[in-house]
């Protein structure tokens, strides 16, 4: 079972169509941020094959729940990975097909990316971003 985050529309359902996935894929609308936790802690994996991103929050928050990633290795995000993802080409659809195949099988890797997932993520805090703004803006 395929789980995505937002809502069903006619452009998901023509590639579910596609893709012969119809009735594979659970559509959980808006997810509060209170059950962001429950809902990775219960994933096989995170997949995010993000093409641009400010930061890639939803990589740390997957990490810190101990769920392997899948993630892109374009803009921040293998900066952001640290090491502790699966990087994939995320214009390559058959690279992601094979990024998401390989965590699905491969029990190693997926105990190995939760590991050092947890470590990485714990190399964030929101009181030390808070920190590392508050030096900037007293600079300026």
């Amino acid at each position: 079972m395929l789980g995505l985050t937002g809502a069903r529309d006619e452009a998901m359902m023509a590639l579910e169509r596609q893709f012969g996935i119809a009735g594979h894929v659970h559509y959980f609308g808006f997810v509060d941020e209170a059950d962001l936790p429950s809902l990775y802690r219960g994933a096989h994996l995170v997949a995010f094959p993000s093409l641009y991103e400010g930061f890639g929050l939803p990589v740390i928050e997957g990490m810190a729940c101990g769920t392997p990633v899948l993630t892109s290795n374009v803009s921040c995000l293998p900066e952001v990975a640290g090491g502790a993802a699966l990087l994939v080409n995320p214009y390559e659809s058959t690279d992601i097909a094979a990024g998401l195949q390989r965590l699905c099988h491969d029990t190693v890797l997926r105990e190995t990316l939760r590991t050092d997932g947890l470590r990485r993520a714990s190399q964030f805090s929101w009181e030390d971003t808070a920190r590392g703004y508050w030096d900037v803006l007293e600079r300026l």
